[in-house]
């Protein structure tokens, strides 16, 4: 899966897009038709201690999942998308058929 993480009006460090690449191919491991990732970080402009945004979109034939969460870290945040990404592969591979 090609994976493509654009961080938004600042520049991400290769240790944070190093493990959001690594959470990544995990997915591709639990569904293997997926065929792109992109990944958007962005700081909300709040002075909530929960700024950091990971937005997460993966594309697959016919399908296009999406997730976004805010956490106080960039890792908790990319963590709870990558789980509420598992949720919606699994929902996607029961109404195709695929048992996982």
């Amino acid at each position: 899966m090609k994976v493509r993480v654009n961080a938004v009006h600042f520049s991400a460090d290769q240790k944070l897009v190093s493990f959001i690449e690594t959470k990544l191919q995990k997915l591709g491991t639990f569904y293997d038709r997926i065929i792109e990732g992109e990944v958007f970080l962005r700081l909300d402009k709040s002075d909530d201690s929960q700024n950091k945004i990971v937005e997460i979109k993966l594309n697959a034939p016919g399908k296009e999942l999406f997730a976004k969460k805010k956490s106080k870290s960039f890792e908790e945040a990319a963590d709870s998308v990558v789980e509420a990404l598992k949720k919606q592969i699994s929902k996607h591979k029961t109404k195709e058929g695929i048992l996982s």
